[in-house]
């Protein structure tokens, strides 16, 4: 589900090196592609530190300018405060209308909260250990460890769909979506519940191991999945199998 609706939309892409995997900014750049053109990207941290090797690697490669900043006492360092300044910087100075921020820090969700009130979108990328206030915040947020995980929950899609259903706050988010969108019948076209899903909060399918909000109602029984005409297209439609039965 993308929100952008130009291709061609400018994006500032701020990197915090010292909590972020480079072996992930493929990734990362083929994500950010779906939303519009990367103009801006940048990568702060202290660049003499060894465990940067990996990014230095990478940076040539991606255009991604490398901000340097040493840390001011031990065990310390200025990136964070850096690349707020930036962002903020870019907020005001700049034509961008989605910021994407590359972290597991949670001292970066006030100013995704601030971006997020002057009407910008936001996608977050990081690891599972990211606190939920950071990820919750973003406009979307996608984890950069969840491919092992990913392949792990379709060996075993049985398994998987009894765990989504425990998900109390999913299923309450997937059934108030198909409901809000739901015509006469029940049936609730996909786009629009998408779009009711993401207007929510963060939100992506890939995080609960599936490619397409799609694939994961079809992996819950407690949905039904068709195909609708719609012109001289096919379309999907969901709806919820107790408004079915009810219907019966």
């Amino acid at each position: 589900m993308k929100t952008s609706e130009s291709p061609n939309e400018s994006i500032a892409l701020l990197i915090d090196a010292d909590n972020a995997p480079a072996a992930k900014i493929d990734f990362i750049i083929a994500e950010l592609a779906s939303y519009g053109v990367v103009n801006i990207r940048r990568a702060y941290g202290n660049w003499k530190k060894p465990g940067l090797k990996g990014w230095e690697e990478v940076l040539h490669e991606y255009a991604i300018q490398p901000i340097q900043h040493f840390d001011i006492v031990t065990g310390k360092n200025a990136t964070d405060m850096a690349l707020l300044i930036d962002a903020m910087d870019i907020l005001y100075t700049k034509s961008v209308e989605t910021f994407c921020l590359v972290s597991s820090d949670c001292d970066f969700t006030p100013l995704i909260l601030r971006l997020r009130a002057d009407g910008k979108q936001v996608i977050g990328f990081g690891g599972q250990k990211t606190p939920s206030p950071f990820v919750n915040s973003c406009t979307r947020f996608l984890f950069l460890d969840d491919n092992e995980r990913v392949k792990a929950v379709r060996k075993d899609k049985a398994n998987s769909a009894n765990q989504l259903k425990q998900n109390t706050k999913l299923m309450n988010v997937l059934r108030n979506a198909v409901e809000a969108a739901a015509d006469d019948d029940g049936w609730a076209r996909l786009g629009p519940i998408g779009s009711h899903i993401s207007n929510q909060g963060s939100f992506d399918s890939r995080n609960y191991g599936f490619g397409k909000l799609s694939d994961l109602f079809s992996a819950i029984d407690l949905f039904e999945l068709t195909k609708k005409k719609s012109g001289s297209a096919s379309i999907y439609a969901v709806r919820n199998r107790r408004r079915s039965k009810n219907a019966d």
